[in-house]
């Protein structure tokens, strides 16, 4: 078996503090700043008034964490790969504690766009923690670990809606940013003093170029597909920042390819096994997010649509909190899994059940118990997914460039939650009920269907990552500490 090398000389620390509280640490501290991305969800409808400007303007408010996350995670990473992954974990806590005090202290839209865009950037702690946490956990709890904080990806956003309806409901809408606040300076303090100091720096310098094209090409491509619903798709605008960033993103690749210490290695990232995994992950992402997005409207439909279950927005976040459950409890299941019969077999698994999931739905959409039951088997599939990803990315990718490798994993997660954001708009604006611009039960069914679709794909993709490979906890242990 050909392991991955690493360069960077990496020493495991004698660990102090108990592993198990290490990773308690880490996956409180990812599915913090993974609550970002469903914080302002539930009050999205009256930003505009909260903030005295148009609706147009408000939904900035969304848009700049997606965006925040996107750049940040393979950025962050790479720096973590360069300068040692407890001061990038210590300074994302601390950019998401700027953020949120930004927010709950401010009542107009430029500070509060500034505040969620720093949120966005403090996700970048997610990949890292994945990668890091490999490091610092005895072999045995590798895999496992890595699935928890893996999951807390979907975790976050999926417990973000119901916690998040009832901050907004039961106050002001400030309070949804000062327990964010509360949340990041926890995850400063217990960062600094309960996260071990790892050598793991690698000699490099930050591809400076790199960063900016994958931030301008990566910004003006999902400006235009979230925004394109908005400003209508054939617009100048739309098709401007779509194809626009497209060419940007290009024009980085073809940079990355020459550069002598690039920002991403494309040769790395173009192993069958990575790539395959990131095409995987764009799929399962959109799936997450489409029923993240259709559910909770379907839910509070009012009934005289003859299909709506008039469900509160606390209500209706209540009723997608066991799916999040479920993700996190089939995070030790994927673990095993991957243990038994691979990665690659895993991954594909997690992809079909998310279809299973929404086949479910199109046949169970008259009851809030039922819809409950379908979105919980398909959160189920996110959690054994999102948990694979991780492990099949590290299995193939040299130790020195694991925080990258992970970062971008997680940024084509983000593309996937993006563009599944824009289509869903657009189906359920399909087809309409006469007179109104509710949609019908048959778009929301089309919905399912076409998230049910991006499942199986992204399960054809899961299981041409071939060739799996699983690395025994001895061998773990050698790559650990750079002797592989």
């Amino acid at each position: 078996m050909n392991l991955p090398k690493s360069g960077s000389g990496l020493a495991r620390p004698d660990i102090a503090v108990n592993p198990t509280l290490i990773l308690a640490v880490l996956a409180f501290s990812s599915f913090c700043a993974s609550l970002m991305q469903s914080l302002v969800i539930p009050i999205q409808q009256d930003l505009h008034i909260y903030l005295n400007t148009s609706q147009g303007n408000a939904s900035w408010v969304i848009t700049a964490t997606l965006l925040g996350g996107a750049v940040a995670m393979p950025v962050a990473g790479r720096l973590a790969d360069m300068y040692g992954k407890k001061p990038i974990l210590v300074a994302s806590s601390v950019i998401l504690l700027a953020g949120s005090l930004l927010c709950a202290l401010s009542s107009s839209l430029i500070p509060v766009l500034i505040g969620r865009a720093l949120q966005g950037v403090a996700m970048g702690y997610i990949p890292v923690a994945m990668s890091f946490v490999r490091e610092v956990v005895p072999p045995k709890m590798s895999t496992t670990a890595v699935a928890v904080i893996s999951a807390t990806l979907g975790v976050g956003g999926a417990l973000g809606l119901p916690l998040a309806a009832w901050i907004a409901e039961s106050g002001d809408w400030h309070a949804l940013f000062w327990v964010a606040t509360a949340l990041a300076a926890v995850m400063v303090v217990t960062s600094i003093v309960l996260l071990p100091h790892v050598r793991d720096a690698i000699e490099a310098k930050l591809d400076w170029i790199g960063a900016l094209g994958l931030a301008a090409g990566l910004v003006a491509f999902l400006i235009g597909i979230s925004k394109g619903h908005d400003w209508e798709w054939t617009s100048g605008s739309t098709l401007g920042c779509i194809f626009g960033g497209l060419v940007i993103l290009l024009i980085w690749g073809w940079y990355q390819l020459r550069a002598s210490d690039p920002l991403v290695d494309l040769r790395t990232t173009a192993n069958r096994p990575v790539l395959m995994t990131n095409l995987a992950a764009v799929l399962i992402g959109f799936g997450m997010m489409a029923q993240a997005i259709v559910v909770p409207q379907l839910l509070q439909m009012p009934k005289e649509t003859g299909y709506g279950m008039a469900q509160s927005m606390l209500a209706a976040g209540l009723w997608m909190a066991p799916g999040g459950l479920m993700m996190m409890f089939f995070a030790p299941v994927s673990a095993k899994l991957i243990g038994t019969i691979g990665g690659r077999k895993t991954l594909t698994i997690g992809a079909l059940v998310v279809a299973v999931g929404y086949v479910m739905a199109v046949f169970m959409i008259d009851e809030p118990w039922k819809i409950l039951i379908a979105t919980c088997v398909g959160s189920a599939g996110v959690g054994i997914g999102y948990s694979a990803m991780p492990t099949l990315i590290m299995q193939n990718v040299p130790a020195s460039e694991a925080g990258a490798a992970v970062g971008l994993n997680g940024l084509m997660r983000s593309i996937g939650t993006t563009t599944s954001s824009a289509v869903m708009a657009v189906l359920l604006t399909s087809s309409t009920i006469v007179g109104t611009a509710i949609p019908t039960l048959g778009a929301y069914k089309l919905c399912f269907w076409v998230g049910a679709a991006a499942a199986v794909v992204g399960a054809v993709f899961a299981f041409a990552a071939y060739p799996s490979k699983k690395i025994s906890p001895a061998e773990l242990q050698e790559v650990a500490a750079g002797t592989a």
